[in-house]
Parts: structure tokens; C-alpha cells; sequence
């Protein structure tokens, strides 16, 4: 359990109760690693008065903050609740085997459209497309529904009211062929299983395959990107992974280390924690922590072959298993397409923002 009370946060005489902070996340747009070392070494617990939240920024902190029960998420930033039990289950289950075929061959069929070509942006046709093309194959979703999906995937789709019909719309008579003919796919398996109170509604199927869709959005393509960057980033790593594929998923823990796609995290406090007070908003800094010099040794260095990376973003979640499998076999579908797969020459573009912490493109002769 967390215990934040030997952080005393410093005020000057005379000054409001309010605690004063460092510079603000606020500012830390294009580069934030500077604001992270100062917070980790001078400002472990902080007010953020512009960002509104109390700072963890040391690996030790922000990994028992993320298990402390006294500290929940807040709207937006989703754990995983008791009703997503059922898909992890089916994912860890019977339909594992249909999600680890569907990336495999989403992978390979989006690697081969780039073969006959002098270059590509891995980021615009491949990282964007393979996770919603993976939920769609998994789920055995009409193929041409796939650009379709990939704009809901984009937009959250069965997180809002609005979503959720539009998602139980389209799934309806999908969801009542699987009820009567079930196959091997991800949506039949969902349509068998049942929870405490019997077998899954409809509703709850449409909650389910919307959580998977939502794992299929943004988060996942822009952790594949920073994967993808990484390794070719570091050519001789590559080659080792090219030879050991068995090595990949630590290669991906790594990067999720490294350049994780979510550098916030934040919770709740339910009650007091330390100098936290009950109903204050906690922002855990996962892009500080993974880069503790405490923690891991040469930190800002991306080393594939780490014996303990110990990412912090991704736990045993359905979105943690689909990235995981993305980037498995993105990465082998690419090596085994495009053999001469290289970064192109030229300028690269910085992230855009604090939130967004990937390439924005992703340029690659092939």
C-alpha cells in the first residue's frame, strides 16, 4: 500500500494553504524528460496548481499508487471493471487462438501491400490499420466493415450512450447469427459465455466488443509506432530479433518502458493518502517513472535485451494482450515481408504534445 507520508511538500510563511509546485506539466509540451528529472529528484509528491493534480513521478510511487485501493480511476481514464472479466477470460481462453491467427494474418496482408513499394510512413499504413483490422478478423466482422470499424476504433466508440447504440445497431443481427450458428470466432465465444446471472445479453455482448474496439484504437497504434521506432532505431538490435523472434515480447516490454503511449495516469484519492487529500486528483507519471535512474540502470537508453524493463503501462487487461500480439507479429509479419526494412533518411518529427508520445510518422525505405 502507498505511503506518501515521509513526502513533505515545503510552503513559505505567510503563504495560503496550498502547496507550491515546479514548473507545470503545462509547459512540458515538446520535451518533458528535463520536468521529469527535476520531479523525481527535488519533487517526488507535488501540486501541479495549473494541471490540478497531485505528482508521482518516481517508479517506486507511481507502481504502488497504480495497486493502492484508496486511489481509483477517475472518468476517462478506465481499470478494468468486473464487467470486462468475461472477454478477458474468453481472450486468455477458447478465443485466443482466433485473435492470435487474426493479428498474424492482418499483420502479414497489410506488410505485404507495402512490398512492391521504395518507401512507406509505417505509421499511416500499418500501425493505424493493424489493430482495428486485427478486432475485426478476431470478432469474424464482415471484412468490408473494416474502414468502418477503424473509424469508431479512432473515436472510442462504446465508451458514450451515443456509441453504444450505434455499436448494438450494427452488432444486432451479427450477435443473433452467432447466437444460432455459433463459429470459432471471438463474437461467438461472447455469445456463449455467461456471467453470474447466466448467459451474456446482447447489451452486455455490444459492452464487451466495444471495450475490445477501444482497445483497437489510438493507444495501441501509437505503442506499436514507438515499438516499430525503436527497433529501427537500433539496427543490430533488429538483426538479433530477426534471428530470435522469441525475443520480441521483451523487446516490446522494453519499449512500453521506454516510450510508453500513455505518460498519465490518473486517480482519485477515495481518502487521505500521505499528504494527499481525500477527492484530490493524482496524476501517476508513467513516462517519469519508467526512466527512474533508481529503478534502471541507464534509463534514457532503449536496450531490447533488458533483463527487467517492468513496464508499468500494461497489466493482464484485454488491451495489454492485443498490443502485446501486435507487436509480435507486426514486427515478424514486417521482418518476413520487407527483409530490407530500414529507417529513411531525413528529418524526423517531434511528438506533438505531452499526451501523444509517438511518431507522428514513421518513414521506412522498404
Amino acid at each position: 500500500m502507498l505511503c506518501l507520508t515521509e513526502v513533505t511538500v515545503p510552503r513559505t510563511a505567510g503563504a495560503p494553504a496550498r502547496p507550491p509546485g515546479p514548473p507545470s506539466l503545462r509547459t512540458a509540451v515538446r520535451d518533458p524528460y528535463p520536468l521529469y528529472r527535476v520531479l523525481r529528484t527535488h519533487h517526488p509528491l507535488v501540486y501541479d496548481e495549473p494541471f490540478g493534480a497531485w505528482l508521482l513521478s518516481r517508479h517506486g510511487d507511481v507502481r504502488a499508487a497504480l495497486a493502492d485501493p484508496r486511489l481509483v480511476p477517475v472518468a476517462g481514464h478506465p481499470a478494468a471493471p468486473e464487467a470486462e472479466r468475461p472477454l478477458d477470460r474468453a481472450l486468455r481462453g477458447p478465443a485466443q487462438a482466433a485473435l492470435t491467427a487474426a493479428v498474424e494474418r492482418s499483420a502479414h496482408v497489410l506488410a505485404r501491400r507495402l512490398a512492391a513499394r521504395a518507401d512507406a510512413d509505417l505509421v499511416a499504413e500499418f500501425c493505424d490499420w493493424l489493430p482495428t483490422a486485427t478486432a475485426v478478423a478476431a470478432l469474424g466482422l464482415p471484412y468490408e466493415e473494416t474502414a468502418r470499424v477503424h473509424s469508431w476504433c479512432r473515436a472510442g466508440l462504446g465508451r458514450s450512450e451515443g456509441g453504444r447504440r450505434e455499436l448494438g445497431a450494427f452488432l444486432r443481427p451479427l450477435t443473433a447469427r452467432r447466437r444460432a450458428h455459433p463459429g470459432g470466432d471471438l463474437l461467438s465465444v461472447l455469445c456463449a459465455a455467461r456471467g453470474d446471472g447466466g448467459p451474456l445479453s446482447d447489451d452486455a455482448v455490444t459492452g464487451l466488443v466495444g471495450t475490445l474496439l477501444g482497445a483497437s484504437g489510438e493507444s495501441t497504434a501509437r505503442a506499436l509506432a514507438s515499438f516499430l521506432a525503436n527497433v529501427l532505431d537500433h539496427p543490430r538490435q533488429l538483426a538479433v530479433l530477426r534471428a530470435r523472434p522469441d525475443l520480441v515480447p521483451g523487446a516490446w516490454a522494453e519499449s512500453l518502458r521506454r516510450d510508453p503511449p500513455q505518460h498519465i495516469v490518473l486517480r482519485r484519492a477515495l481518502a487521505p493518502v500521505g499528504a494527499i487529500p481525500a477527492g484530490a486528483t493524482v496524476a501517476c507519471l508513467l513516462g517519469a517513472a519508467g526512466r527512474d535512474p533508481e529503478r534502471f540502470t541507464d534509463p534514457d537508453r532503449y536496450d531490447a535485451f533488458r533483463t527487467d524493463p517492468g513496464p508499468l503501462a500494461h497489466g493482464t487487461r484485454p488491451d495489454a494482450l492485443l498490443a502485446a500480439l501486435t507487436a509480435e507479429h507486426g514486427l515478424r509479419a514486417l521482418l518476413s515481408a520487407l527483409p530490407g526494412l530500414r529507417r529513411a533518411p531525413g528529418a524526423r518529427q517531434l511528438p506533438a504534445d505531452l499526451v501523444h508520445r509517438s511518431p507522428r510518422t514513421l518513414r521506412v525505405c522498404v
